[in-house]
């Protein structure tokens, strides 16, 4: 039997003749025929760069890299040449140690108001080019008006220049690469800043050999083009600023009115470090010159080539090893590496004490070359850490700057008080226990400051 076909149809609505009958049968949507909303939507369909892994082009790093360099050339003409340079133009010792006190004074008053300079100004590149301009003009007056007033004033805007230039290098490079690189970008700025050392005392001793003593200050004048010019090739749009506040995940804003000094003086790890810095160049400053003594009295003919000898080995350790302490404070942690550069200087005091060989002396430079490498990397890697959210990375970078000077300061007159009165042999065994009294230090009270998985 057959069924007569309805003659009466329902009126279909045009929005219904366009819907799809089966959708759960629809093809699915490529990734390429995808809408640019639909992209936009779904985030984790396209990768996104990490926020810790910033993009640096080419031209940046290699001017960092240029710029680290050049500046340890200006910096070497302020090194060893002024002594020689004061006594050819018939300086008193006393008037010569006048004028290197006040760049000494004004280099540990300047360095808490250099660093929050930098922390104030927002180019970065413009605190290190003003820097660098200065310390240009300072090398320049040297050589061409070298009276008394003039090399005052000229140590002084040299030193102070210097207290901005060395945290405005650490903020362009951290700032760069951001804090899950810091380390290796602070150990490639250390090895090229000991390539530009070695390189430049020795082109300026061939100088003031060949020339004149005061051709090393021309010379040292006209570094600031190639310097400059290194510094404009890093590009400022990828330069984050580093000592702007921005708390992380769950961590409050630093209040912007608060006290800078206040706020180092409440962060207990960054005192904890400034401590153990005291307490490591309290050892270490003093340990050259004694040798330098002692290299005089047992081999007057060769000292001043073992003494040139004792600054170009720790120079070339520094510039190989550095990067690698970076790598490795990023994969082990800040402690690891600080233990192992402090541990050699205990030990590098211990075998001058009971060295007797004047080349033996020069070889044991190595472990001074292993604790530069460290701290090169370390202190402003360990700052950045303790700082960061807060605002306060120059201004605390120079508080450490202050501590390690007045460790400096006071480890020469310890030491020479105690090699006038006990000898050489104790005075190296004093040093190696405030040495042995850092690594203690450090061990019981430092803790460790890196974040893991955080930009």
């Amino acid at each position: 039997m057959t069924v007569p076909r309805p003659q009466y149809r329902r009126a279909v609505h045009p929005r219904e003749r366009i819907a799809p009958r089966f959708e759960h049968r629809t093809r699915p949507v490529r990734l390429s025929e995808a809408s640019p909303e639909a992209t936009e939507a779904a985030p984790d369909v396209i990768p996104q760069t990490p926020s810790d892994l910033p993009t640096i082009s080419r031209a940046s790093r290699r001017g960092l890299d240029a710029f680290a360099f050049f500046v340890a050339n200006l910096q070497t003409g302020f090194g060893p040449f002024l002594a020689v340079y004061f006594t050819q133009a018939k300086w008193t010792q006393s008037d010569i140690g006048f004028a290197l006190t006040v760049g000494s004074l004004v280099s540990l008053l300047g360095q808490v108001p250099g660093g929050a300079f930098v922390d104030a100004v927002r180019s970065k590149r413009f605190a290190a080019g003003v820097a660098v301009a200065a310390i240009s003009a300072s090398a320049f007056a040297l050589a061409v008006w070298p009276n008394f007033l003039i090399v005052l004033l000229a140590m002084a805007a040299h030193s102070a220049a210097s207290c901005v230039l060395t945290p405005a290098i650490a903020a362009i490079s951290i700032g760069l690469v951001g804090h899950a690189r810091a380390g290796e970008r602070l150990g490639r700025n250390a090895s090229f800043q000991a390539l530009g050392n070695a390189l430049a005392a020795a082109g300026m001793g061939a100088c003031g050999y060949y020339l004149s003593n005061d051709a090393v200050f021309y010379l040292t004048a006209t570094l600031v083009v190639p310097t400059l010019m290194a510094l404009s090739s890093i590009r400022p749009g990828e330069i984050r600023d580093v000592s702007a506040p921005s708390p992380g995940p769950g961590e409050a804003a630093a209040p912007a009115g608060g006290s800078g000094l206040r706020a180092l003086a409440t962060n207990r790890a960054l005192l904890c470090f400034a401590a153990c810095m005291v307490l490591f160049f309290l050892a270490n400053a003093a340990l050259l010159p004694l040798v330098g003594s002692v290299l005089t009295l047992r081999a007057s003919e060769t000292a001043t080539a073992l003494i040139a000898a004792c600054i170009m080995v720790p120079q070339g350790v520094l510039a190989v090893c550095a990067p690698a302490f970076g790598r490795a404070a990023e994969r082990w942690g800040r402690r690891p590496m600080l233990l192992v550069g402090f541990a050699a200087l205990p030990v590098r005091a211990l075998l001058f004490a009971y060295t007797d060989s004047p080349t033996l002396l020069v070889a044991i430079q190595v472990f001074d070359g292993i604790s530069a490498a460290v701290l090169g990397v370390m202190v402003p890697l360990v700052v950045s850490d303790v700082t960061r959210g807060t605002g306060r990375f120059n201004l605390a970078l120079g508080a450490v700057g202050t501590a390690m000077g007045i460790g400096a300061a006071l480890s020469t007159s310890l030491a020479g008080i105690m090699a006038d009165r006990l000898g050489s042999h104790t005075a190296f065994l004093g040093l190696a226990v405030v040495g042995l009294a850092a690594f203690g230090l450090l061990a019981l009270i430092m803790p460790e400051t890196r974040r893991r998985g955080t930009a």
